[in-house]
């Protein structure tokens, strides 16, 4: 579950000593710890192998005409489209549709779509993870160790506020979540609720890919230079792996760049060409198994694969999800 803190920044610092500690019995049982240095400017990726990455995915999507992810919300799994909770979409997107969005050809332009302005460092973010056992404890205050963000509310100033009038600022907010650290994949998949549908290692959330209409919210919604903004409840957070922590990425092979809420990993994987796969190289879920390095271990598992395309990260979960609030928007 993800809660409030009351704990001081300094004080969470100090209980966990910032270091790396990992024990074991010398008779090779499971009882473990870990703990992740709590230190804000630690590398939030670690790069993984390339085994089991083909050579060159099936295709490559165009940047300036990706696949509009608009209606493509499902009652069941189904390739190209977010298994969701919520069938009635009765909230509100941006204002206005932006010139980048072609409705004819039912795509968008990345390379001309409205950035929020500003550039906002925040000394305060920090990301901390330990492993308990099969319990991966993640505390944050959900603001970015790595990455700058734009300026929220958007200023009346700001080109981007013609499209989207995001009156919503960034908190810094204290939670933990609480996640299964022994993944199992369930008897069926289950469906996206609105919010969060898991966290990235540079300590933010990463929500569904629809906004409050149920359209698609990396394409519609307007964002900043790493592709962020706050909800309704002051929550900065992406509808994708944002392009800062992609162009970060290694030039091939796979990277760990977060956790789903049903403990499964969330991987950057590129080809020998630098692609990214299309929706037609992973499930309906939007991943695949293959081996990847897990908690320091290269080992054959499912995981979640990001894309440039609808749904983008998470299609819905292969595992049973932690329970969260609902952080609509």
């Amino acid at each position: 579950m993800i809660t409030s803190l009351t704990i001081t920044r300094t004080a969470l610092a100090a209980s966990l000593g910032g270091v790396l500690l990992l024990t074991a019995c010398a008779t090779g049982a499971s009882e473990s710890t870990a703990t992740v240095s709590a230190t804000p400017s630690a590398e939030p990726t670690t790069a993984a192998s390339a085994i089991d990455i083909p050579d060159a995915w099936s295709g490559v999507i165009d940047v300036t005409a990706i696949p509009l992810g608009d209606d493509q919300t499902s009652t069941s799994p189904a390739v190209d489209y977010l298994y969701s909770c919520k069938t009635d979409f009765s909230g509100r997107g941006p204002i206005n549709g932006g010139p980048w969005i072609d409705y004819d050809t039912g795509t968008w332009d990345s390379t001309t779509k409205a950035i929020v302005e500003g550039e906002v460092s925040w000394p305060q973010a920090y990301y901390d993870e330990e492993i308990v056992h099969d319990t991966r404890t993640i505390l944050t205050a959900n603001l970015p160790t790595e990455q700058m963000t734009g300026t929220f509310p958007i200023a009346d100033t700001d080109p981007a506020k013609e499209f989207d009038r995001n009156p919503n600022e960034i908190e810094e907010k204290l939670v933990e979540l609480t996640l299964t650290a022994a993944p199992a994949v369930a008897d069926e998949p289950s469906c996206v609720a609105m919010g969060a549908v898991g966290v990235l290692k540079n300590g933010v959330y990463l929500y569904n890919a629809v906004d409050a209409s149920g359209g698609d919210a990396v394409a519609h919604e307007t964002q900043d230079l790493c592709d962020g903004h706050p909800d309704g409840g002051d929550y900065y957070h992406y509808h994708g792996v944002p392009s800062c922590l992609l162009d970060a990425a290694p030039d091939t092979g796979s990277t760990l760049v977060g956790y789903a809420l049903d403990g499964f990993g969330i991987y950057v994987e590129r080809d020998s060409a630098g692609n990214l796969p299309t929706n037609a190289d992973l499930d309906e879920c939007h991943g695949r198994t293959s081996t990847v390095l897990f908690d320091g271990v290269e080992q054959e598992m499912y995981h979640y694969s990001a894309t440039i395309e609808f749904p983008f990260t998470v299609g819905c979960y292969v595992g049973d999800p932690a329970p969260v609030p609902s952080h609509e928007h």
